[in-house]
Order: structure tokens, then C-alpha cells, then sequence
């Protein structure tokens, strides 16, 4: 298996792949956007919401908290995850960043 060059890539390319990867899978956008509706932790019911096994949301949490979007607090056997304010803006301006590049050659193909 070949080895990947990230370190030719700049930071904020490499930023936008990880943010992109994660984001590329639905359960995540499910589970961030019931965090989002519920304007507070959530703690264990995201198995019923989301529909997947507690091993396979656990792995897509693990993932959501790996960039930084959500945090969590663990209590006992309790987990409970919200969103990452700071992390938010900051994601939501590089994603910004790279859509609000202008397009110049608007007659090519």
C-alpha cells in the first residue's frame, strides 16, 4: 500500500480533507444534526434516533470528536456529547473559505 504525501499539500488543504472525510458519511450528519435540534447533550439515545447499533454509533462519535466537533464528558458508563462551539465557527469559515473561491473561467467545457 502506498504511502500518503500529505506534507505536500498545504495545512488548509489537508484541513479540508479531514473535516470533508468525516463528513462524508450520513450517520454523522444525522447524529450532529439531532445534537444540533436538541440544543443539548446528548447522552445514549442516539442508537434509537439514528437507527445503528451501539458499537457502530460509538465509531462515528469517536470520529465526530477526532475533529474536534464535538466533546464529550464521560461519567460512570454515561457518555454525553454536544457540539463544539469554537470548533463549529472555526470548521463553518474554512469550509467558507474554500466555496467563496471565485470562479473565473466560467466558459471552459
Amino acid at each position: 500500500m502506498g504511502i500518503t504525501k500529505t506534507d505536500i499539500f498545504s495545512q488548509t488543504q489537508n484541513e479540508l480533507a479531514s473535516i470533508t472525510k468525516v463528513l462524508g458519511h450520513p450517520a454523522r450528519i444525522a447524529i450532529l444534526q439531532h445534537i444540533i435540534a436538541t440544543k443539548a447533550c446528548i447522552c445514549g439515545d442516539l442508537v434509537n434516533e439514528i437507527g445503528l447499533a451501539q458499537p457502530t454509533i460509538s465509531q462515528h462519535l469517536k470520529e465526530l470528536k477526532n475533529i474536534g466537533i464535538i466533546q464529550g464528558t464521560i461519567e460512570g458508563t454515561s457518555v454525553c456529547y454536544c457540539i463544539n462551539t469554537n470548533r463549529w465557527t472555526e470548521i463553518k469559515t474554512t469550509l467558507e473559505g474554500f466555496f467563496n473561491l471565485e470562479l473565473t473561467n466560467s466558459n471552459c467545457c
